[in-house]
């Protein structure tokens, strides 16, 4: 029989709009037999207790109010009925217009004591994008059904647009629409316009302020543009309007929308499901609008939707699971600078892994800028499949190619760190050590390992003599 234990994981989302916790069970199984090295992995994921949907507490338009953060998840675990104590695992995101440097940091002082090792992360809007497409389900969808599925993210600030291709990202971008983008008061008096909302707006001959009545048909007309507009970007007629509302640091969504299948998540998403029979005030902002004018769009017309399996909570990925399991034995350090904690992967795709073999690093710059600016962490690991049987030449080629663009890129201070599929660790470490003055930067490779994009990654001291390295990857617990 095998063994088997459970863990409880905890999970924090701090979005432009809502706030809200997950807490979920994983349970673990040690699927080897007595005389192998031993392998755990997750055998069975459960959601049991999700919180109510908070709006994000803020001291103004972009800073969070950590202290107000710090009570609602206090409130969370006495309701849950669990302790800090009981969590072994999980993760605060900060999501869409709340995802500014400082607000990591107010974070982690408020919530130390609930998430000292947990991954706190800010997600840029590509990542974002990327994660609220796993949560949604869409990433699974489309390596069920094998076809391509576009899931469009749309929360109070941002609408995040990633497409998958049988489960490969291969599109992905942000625009300023949400439906928190035009607020008003219980007296029906408009209180905030955003500069999106205002762009948008003037396009149609609307000049809508802080102070003018919440007039039902101009603001209908400005969430009918917005879904317009959101028709024309995934399918590839740029405008200059889109352009001035393109999130800064956001990808080009530069795919062919053709048979793509459409999938909604966010706030929004709900809306645009099932039609609320609430007040279109009563959530104080354009959100139900929104998801009317969506429905009523050429979105629905023009493509084929499927349903979200979560919508709201798709960006939820602080109820992070584990998946524990130890190195190959053939892996290669050059120092022993572990325990290793929290370290994003940037995952090379098959043609970006290719070109590395062939020396070319390029494509690999490119990537791994876009990942620095995406990501609030100085370190990250770069993953790939590698090859079952590489020739001296591929093998050769790789390590110099690794070697030069993450010397130029990197702090000078961080350490190379390479996660392989196939078994090729040590012939690679050792070439890439050769390639470095001695000790002048720390290089790790490790196999046998799969990671994927947006995981985070901790290497604990290693085992058996130093022949393996038991690692911890920390994945989303939806999709």
């Amino acid at each position: 029989m095998a063994d088997e234990s459970t863990i409880l994981s905890v999970g924090i989302d701090i979005g432009t709009s809502t706030t809200q916790v997950v807490f979920g069970r994983l349970t673990f199984k040690n699927s080897a037999g007595y005389f192998s090295v031993p392998h755990v992995a997750i055998s069975d994921k459960k959601v049991i207790y999700k919180s109510d949907i908070y709006r994000t507490p803020l001291i103004d338009r972009i800073r969070i109010d950590g202290e107000k953060i710090r009570h609602i998840v206090a409130a969370e675990f006495d309701k849950a009925g669990f302790t800090p104590e009981d969590t072994q695992t999980g993760a605060v995101i900060i999501t869409g217009e709340s995802a500014r440097k400082e607000n990591s940091e107010i974070v982690l002082q408020n919530l130390s004591d609930f998430a000292g090792e947990f991954v706190v992360s800010t997600a840029g809007p590509d990542l974002e994008a990327i994660i609220a497409g796993k949560g949604s389900g869409a990433r699974q969808y489309s390596i069920e059904h094998q076809c391509r599925v576009i899931n469009l993210d749309i929360g109070g600030g941002t609408t995040n647009a990633v497409c998958f291709d049988c489960g490969e990202v291969i599109g992905k971008g942000c625009l300023d629409i949400g439906g928190h983008l035009i607020q008003f008061d219980s007296n029906g008096t408009v209180t905030y316009v955003s500069d999106s909302a205002d762009k948008i707006g003037a396009s149609e001959g609307i000049f809508l302020k802080a102070g003018d009545p919440a007039d039902y048909t101009l603001i209908y007309r400005i969430a009918s543009q917005m879904a317009g507009l959101l028709h024309e970007w995934i399918g590839q007629k740029e405008s200059r309007l889109i352009q001035t509302i393109t999130t800064p640091g956001s990808s080009e969504f530069n795919i062919k929308s053709s048979g793509c299948r459409l999938c909604f998540s966010g706030g929004v998403a709900d809306g645009i499901y099932h039609p609320s029979k609430k007040n279109w005030m009563s959530y104080g902002d354009m959100g139900i609008l929104l998801g009317e004018a969506i429905r009523e769009s050429r979105l629905f017309s023009d493509y084929q939707v499927i349903e979200a399996k979560e919508t709201i909570r798709a960006t939820v990925v602080g109820a992070g699971s584990y998946t524990t399991s130890v190195s190959g034995s053939t892996i290669s350090y050059n120092r022993d600078v572990f325990p290793l904690k929290n370290i994003p992967v940037l995952k090379l795709d098959e043609e970006e892994q290719e070109l590395c073999f062939k020396g070319e690093g390029e494509k690999l710059k490119e990537k791994l800028q876009w990942m620095q600016e995406q990501s609030d962490s100085n370190q990250l690991i770069l993953a790939m499949k590698g090859k079952n049987n590489p020739s001296y030449a591929q093998i050769l080629n790789l390590a110099r190619c690794l070697t030069e663009v993450l010397d130029e890129v990197l702090d000078k201070h961080q350490p190379m760190i390479i996660v392989l599929e196939h078994d090729m660790a040590k012939a690679l470490g050792q070439m890439m050590q050769r390639m470095v003055p001695e000790q002048s930067r720390d290089i790790i490779c490790i196999d046998s390992i799969q990671v994927d994009q947006n995981d985070f990654v901790d290497m604990g001291k290693p085992l058996v003599d130093g022949l393996v390295i038991p690692v911890v990857v920390k994945t989303l617990i939806f999709g």
